[in-house]
C-alpha cells in the first residue's frame, strides 16, 4: 500500500523536518511540504496537489491531524474527500487509521479539539486587541480608503472603476462607501 506523507507548518520561520524524518521513518514514498496557515485550505498548494495525486489504497500519512487542518469543517471535507477516493488517512503520533472504526472515531474527537484550540486562540487574541484600545495602546489597522476622497469623486459623477483607480482601491471597496453614506444620509 503506497504511503504518502503530508507535513505542514504555519510560519516560514518554523522547521518541518521533525516531521519530515517521522514521514520518512513511517515509509512515506512521497512527501509534500508547505510552510502555509492551516486554518484553511487556501493557498495550500502541495496538499491540492497530494489531494489530486492520491489513488484507491493509498494512505496519507501525517504526524499528526492539526498538521492537515485547523478547523473541524476542513477535516471532514478532506476526510470525505480521501474516503470517496478509498484512501486512508494515518496520523504516525495518534491513534488515527481512517481504515478502521477506532480510528475514525479519534480522528472525530481530535478534530473537534484542534478546532476548540483555534477559536479559544482567537478569543483571547479579541480580549487583549480589547484591553489594548482600552489602554489607549491598539489603534488597529489604518484605513485602506480615504472615505471622504471615494464621496467626493462619487459627488462629481465619477463611477466606481474610474473612482477605484483614482484612489488605488477595488471597487467593491467604492461601492461599500458610496453605500455607507447613503444609509447615512437617510
Amino acid at each position: 500500500m503506497p504511503r504518502y506523507g503530508y507535513a505542514r507548518v504555519s510560519t516560514t520561520d518554523q522547521d518541518l523536518t521533525v516531521q519530515r524524518e517521522a514521514l520518512m521513518r513511517a515509509g512515506c514514498t512521497v512527501i509534500r511540504e508547505e510552510k502555509v496557515s492551516g486554518t484553511s485550505r487556501q493557498g495550500r498548494e502541495e496538499l491540492r496537489t497530494l489531494l489530486e495525486f492520491l489513488r484507491p489504497g493509498d494512505e496519507l500519512v501525517v504526524t499528526r491531524v492539526d498538521r492537515l487542518a485547523r478547523s473541524i469543517g476542513d477535516l471532514q471535507d478532506i476526510v470525505r474527500e480521501l474516503r470517496a477516493k478509498e484512501v486512508a488517512l494515518v496520523a504516525t503520533e495518534q491513534p488515527i487509521d481512517t481504515s478502521t472504526a477506532a480510528g475514525k472515531a479519534f480522528l472525530d474527537m481530535l478534530g473537534v479539539f484542534a478546532e476548540f484550540e483555534t477559536n479559544l486562540r482567537r478569543e483571547r487574541q479579541m480580549e487583549g486587541i480589547a484591553k489594548a484600545k482600552a489602554r489607549g495602546v491598539y489603534k488597529g489597522r489604518k484605513p485602506v480608503v480615504d472615505t471622504d476622497r471615494v464621496r467626493a469623486l462619487h459627488r462629481q459623477g465619477l463611477g466606481a472603476v474610474a473612482i477605484a483607480r483614482e484612489v488605488g482601491v477595488s471597487r467593491s471597496t467604492v461601492w461599500r462607501v458610496i453605500s455607507q453614506s447613503k444609509i447615512s444620509e437617510t
